[in-house]
């Protein structure tokens, strides 16, 4: 069954397609945390994503954010939680052993994500609680966990539906399609969209404007300019325009442009995103963009 028809089947059975769906990002930055006065109203944490329906709340990716988020979970448990994630660089895990609702018997948590060649999701996560990395073993974990790979196809996850997609970025990454409540949203944090070299095959550009195709919202990589771009081709990640020639080739209603630059400040952000609003008027586009911003709610289909 195609994205479309999954969508359609979706909506034709959720029991409550008029409640909102919320979307909060807990942690925008790439690379490595970057706190401080200049980054005060974009974030510093690195990766980490949630989207909210009903009861459900599913978590994308476990960068430094993902610390938040869990004492947040802690105080309205106790939960039955599930982490999807897009690749193991450390931006993208580092806050995982942080995650207090893995300190708790109550708690039970899924972990979802590709295998990395032969060393499985499991594995890739009690590696970086080794002692060479962290003091507190992985057996101390009390939260009752559960382990699964998605390299490709669908998963499903109470009342929502997701389909995946291998990116171009170093080491097996995936963008996830997220289809709840009649709505469809994209999470692609990490991704270069003009990257030659990568183990994606043939027609992966029609492939990927087709899977953020009519999107209600794309979270994308937007890490450099096309200045900065020149001297970091090949570094697995893409510039502002290249995020929004995506956005409008597919035909996305809203853009979040996401995994800031370390060395990016808020006013410089501010600065980026009116120039590409003023751009993307003079083409004619109707494209909503804006800066992805720690903790704020965005309620989706009201």
């Amino acid at each position: 069954m195609d994205s479309v028809s999954r969508a359609e089947s979706l909506a034709a059975t959720s029991v409550d397609l008029g409640s909102a769906v919320t979307v909060r990002c807990w942690g925008t930055r790439g690379s490595i945390p970057s706190p401080g006065p200049t980054t005060v109203r974009y974030g510093g944490n690195t990766t980490c994503f949630e989207v909210r329906h009903g009861r459900q709340r599913l978590i994308f990716d476990a960068g430094t954010g993902v610390r938040p988020l869990g004492n947040d979970l802690v105080e309205k448990g106790p939960n039955a939680i599930h982490i999807f994630l897009t690749h193991f660089h450390w931006d993208h895990i580092q806050g995982f052993p942080f995650f207090a609702p893995l300190y708790d018997p109550e708690d039970k948590i899924k972990v979802v994500g590709p295998k990395q060649r032969d060393i499985d999701v499991q594995n890739l996560f009690a590696g970086q609680m080794g002692p060479i990395y962290f003091p507190v073993p992985f057996s101390v974990v009390a939260a009752e966990m559960d382990f699964e790979h998605l390299n490709e196809g669908t998963f499903e996850a109470g009342d929502v539906m997701l389909d995946v997609m291998r990116v171009r970025h170093p080491s097996f990454v995936l963008g996830y399609r997220i289809q709840v409540a009649g709505l469809t949203i994209c999470f692609i944090p990490d991704n270069e969209m003009d990257g030659k070299g990568y183990e994606v095959g043939q027609g992966w550009e029609k492939r990927i404007t087709d899977f953020v195709g009519d999107a209600d919202l794309l979270i994308h990589d937007s890490m450099y300019t096309e200045e900065e771009y020149r001297s970091r081709a090949g570094w697995g990640h893409s510039t502002f325009e290249q995020s929004v020639r995506l956005a409008e080739e597919g035909g996305v209603k809203r853009l979040l442009l996401f995994h800031h630059d370390p060395m990016r400040s808020d006013d410089e952000l501010d600065g980026i995103v009116s120039r590409l609003r003023d751009e993307s008027l003079a083409r004619g586009s109707a494209l909503e963009l804006e800066a992805a911003a720690e903790g704020v709610d965005l309620s989706l289909g009201e």
